[in-house]
């Protein structure tokens, strides 16, 4: 089952982001072919990043949660709110 994580940062935690990032890239490696999509959201300037957004298979809404919370971000308060939920893909390129 696919799901998508929506997650915003929190302001001023740049720093956190930057310093967390190393954690955070081999965090989401580690989950191998089940990451389908990953990066940052940003600001209108598209480049400061401003949050995460993801799209991996998990076995549930339970477990693909408890991933989420395990991510180095969440660990280190980046987030100042973080949404999960089912999704399925339905136009554009394959997952």
């Amino acid at each position: 089952m696919l799901f998508i994580a929506y997650c915003v940062d929190k302001e001023d935690h740049l720093q956190v982001r930057m310093d967390t990032r190393p954690a955070h890239v081999d965090f989401l490696k580690a989950k191998g072919d089940a990451l389908k999509l990953a990066g940052p959201t940003t600001a209108e300037n598209g480049e400061t990043p401003n949050g995460s957004m993801l799209v991996f298979e998990d076995t549930s809404l339970d477990a693909a949660q408890k991933w989420v919370a395990q991510d180095p971000y969440a660990a280190a308060g980046l987030f100042s709110s973080v949404d999960v939920k089912p999704w399925k893909h339905a136009l554009g390129a394959g997952l």
